[in-house]
């Protein structure tokens, strides 16, 4: 009820102010305005109507990806439009002697939220699309020979409901993926964001991508169901074991605190995944140590962990690990990322939330995600493919 108070409250504003800014001035731009405006809260109400009146299961993909929309209109419209708002009323307050309203605070909040709008607008036309392929060259002195030059691909946090209707999108990505032509494929979780049937049929899709030693992945904790509103525990039990099926069925071995021994020529390589459960600050880690049970005969030993700040807690200086690899973070969709500046909200949150961190002979590497969440758009913080090359000379 509150939100559609809050949508009618800034629809009635909204039209307020285009009338008190531009019907006296020149009616072209007033009905030009006016039909923009239309358009824009046509769009509006129907997203709100078919989410509200939604009564079907509620991890169809179909219903996540009208919730991303509709939090994607709320970003771009709804905003901007209470940012017009009190830019014209605190000139109307300041004026209320003289009467009328200040032309220039109106001014200005509309080109606040024209910029905002556009933003949000290219951000989710162009902006979770502009898949970049990050480069990462990892030295492990003292390795055998035989892994030098070992390619590693790393994606995460799918959240496959982001894509329900851009499969081609999807298939693009997978067939880029082996143009890597990848000695292994790693994928760190969060296929989806709150339960199983958001996977649709994405599963015959991310076969396509191989790599040349086997897939692996872990679960994210989006995986385990722990954001959806409606699971009981027996519910999430299910659940589990539905997403593991469907992961398995996507082509990767899944590493549910356990581990595999990838044997390459004469020498091998551990692979540890890890369980991660919970939410956001109470993430709950899986037995790292019984993911790395038998993995003593290995000569490099790599962690698959969703969580990042994983590596600081329990890898660095506790464990004999080489090589972690996680994402979860996003990048929070939204930063700069460039030469010279590499900054988002996410390093407040994840003091290592993107790229290669060393510390001592151990490595972590953070992948931003191939997906969206929450807000069906990223600005200046694009999704990302990691392509890892092992160095031993």
């Amino acid at each position: 009820m509150w939100f559609l108070i809050i949508l009618l409250t800034t629809e009635i504003l909204t039209l307020v102010v285009i009338r008190q800014h531009f019907y006296d001035r020149s009616w072209m731009r007033y009905y030009l305005v006016i039909t923009l405006n239309s358009i824009l809260s046509i769009w509006l109400w129907i997203l709100w109507f078919e989410t509200v009146s939604y009564n079907g299961i509620f991890d169809e993909p179909a219903h996540i990806w009208m919730i991303m929309s509709l939090a994607g209109m709320i970003s771009g419209v709804v905003i901007p439009r209470v940012i017009v708002a009190l830019f014209h009323f605190t000139g109307v307050a300041l004026r209320r002697k003289a009467g009328g309203h200040s032309r220039i605070l109106t001014n200005t909040g509309m080109t606040i939220s024209m910029i905002l709008f556009l933003v949000v607008l290219s951000g989710s036309l162009f902006g979770k699309f502009n898949v970049k392929t990050d480069r990462i060259t990892v030295r492990t002195e003292g390795s055998n020979p035989r892994l030098n030059g070992l390619k590693i691909v790393l994606i995460s946090d799918l959240h496959l409901s982001s894509f329900y209707h851009h499969k081609d999108f999807v298939i693009k990505v997978m067939n880029r993926i082996n143009q890597e032509k990848p000695d292994l494929l790693i994928n760190t979780g969060d296929f989806v964001s709150f339960g199983w049937r958001e996977f649709g049929k994405f599963d015959t899709i991310l076969r396509i991508a191989k790599g040349k030693y086997g897939n692996y992945a872990v679960m994210g904790n989006h995986d385990f169901g722990t954001y959806h509103p409606y699971y009981t525990e027996a519910d999430m039990k299910n659940n589990f074991l539905l997403m593991n099926k469907l992961i398995t069925s996507s082509g990767y071995i899944v590493l549910n605190d356990e581990s595999a021994l990838v044997r390459i020529g004469d020498t091998k390589i551990a692979l540890a995944g890890v369980m991660t459960k919970g939410s956001f600050p109470k993430i709950i880690y899986g037995d790292l140590k019984k993911a790395l049970s038998g993995t003593d005969t290995s000569e490099l030993k790599i962690l698959l962990a969703h969580d990042p700040n994983q590596w600081r807690k329990e890898v660095t200086g506790n464990t004999d690990i080489d090589l972690t690899l996680s994402g979860h973070t996003h990048g929070m969709q939204i930063g700069i990322l460039s030469k010279r500046i590499k900054w988002s909200p996410a390093k407040y949150f994840y003091p290592n939330w993107n790229g290669l961190y060393k510390a001592g002979e151990q490595y972590l590497i953070v992948n931003r995600g191939l997906g969206v969440l929450g807000i069906p758009f990223r600005v200046c913080m694009p999704p990302e493919i990691t392509v890892i090359t092992l160095r031993t000379d």
